[in-house]
């Protein structure tokens, strides 16, 4: 089953979100235009909308992140669901009941969405292989496979900085590459919103050997990558996915790819500054630049309410159409 038929149904409606591989340019603007009807939520006296009442999302944590995860529960609230958090390494999974197990019984209290969040690429693919029929499923990270939803808050806090023009832009993704499902994400979503200039700069081991097929411009220079950049995305460095010596140090590092407000001087003079965080100072970026008045950093966790929102109703509004 490939992606695409796996995550839509047989209305070419979203059903699960587990990666931006294999979706459409309609899709994806779809999920970005829902978004924008929510973002205008986070802003009332009461951030609630009825959508989702009456239903149970369980964010199904294998692998900790508080950003994430908060937003997600904000999200779900927003749109008046009843929300269980369960952190695996806490459940019965440590006894030994298996994954299966933990779904089938998790579907016997009717719930209706899991949130999946695994260290192991390939995981929110498998629960939503073997959840049952009136179950959704969101990829909320696995592995270094995908992070759809980040992705696609990143792209709408693109379109609301730069407007809904992808092509005219140049956008670099900065930093490790190889581990980031992140920019896996990213990538993927640019060329769908087909984006005129995709860059990634990275020194040469955290670029992935097959980077040339990913329909970007490879750089190992930062002057050269955000040359002109519209848009420039920082990655964190993860160290606690690096194995061996990829890098010689973080010092080096940031002497060579480290955003300052003076290697700025090469991009746009209105050059957007994204992290999907959480951000190493002094290493991936300058605190001046981290804060500055080209950073959209904290914008982007706003938008993460709304876009989950969005991805949450669409893969729902599948369950009503089932009953129908």
């Amino acid at each position: 089953m490939n992606n695409a038929s796996l995550q839509l149904d047989a209305h070419g409606r979203l059903r699960h979100f587990l990666c931006i591989k294999g979706l459409n340019h309609q899709l994806l603007t779809e999920i970005l235009d829902t978004a924008e009807s929510f973002a205008g939520v986070t802003e009332q006296t009461v951030k609630k909308v009825p959508l989702l009442r009456g239903k149970t999302i369980v964010n199904l944590f294998f692998e900790a992140s508080t950003r994430t995860r908060t937003t997600f529960e904000l999200a779900a609230k927003r749109l008046s669901a009843d929300v269980l958090n369960i952190n695996i390494t806490q459940s019965s999974a440590v006894k030994g009941e298996t994954l299966l197990d933990t779904l089938r019984n998790l579907e016997a209290m009717h719930v209706d969405m899991f949130v999946v969040r695994h260290a192991d690429s390939g995981a929110a693919h498998f629960i939503a292989r073997n959840v049952a029929p009136h179950v959704s499923v969101i990829n909320a990270g696995d592995g270094r496979h995908a992070h759809p939803t980040q992705a696609m808050l990143d792209m709408f806090t693109i379109r609301r900085v730069k407007g809904p023009d992808f092509g005219r832009l140049r956008v670099a993704i900065v930093g490790d590459i190889l581990h980031s499902r992140v920019a896996r994400s990213q990538i993927h979503a640019l060329n769908l919103l087909n984006t005129g200039d995709i860059r990634i700069v990275a020194p040469k081991t955290l670029v992935p050997a097959h980077a040339g097929s990913l329909g970007v411009h490879v750089y190992h220079d930062l002057d050269a990558g955000i040359e002109g950049a519209d848009v420039i995305i920082m990655l964190r460095l993860q160290r606690e996915r690096m194995q061996g010596a990829l890098l010689p140090s973080e010092h080096e590092y940031y002497e060579l790819f480290g955003v300052t407000e003076e290697k700025l001087a090469a991009a746009c003079p209105d050059v957007t500054i994204m992290h999907p965080g959480p951000i190493n100072r002094g290493v991936e970026m300058d605190s001046d630049v981290a804060d500055g008045p080209r950073s959209v950093i904290l914008e982007q966790v706003t938008h993460g309410i709304a876009v989950r929102m969005a991805v949450m109703s669409m893969a729902m509004h599948h369950r009503k159409e089932l009953k129908e």
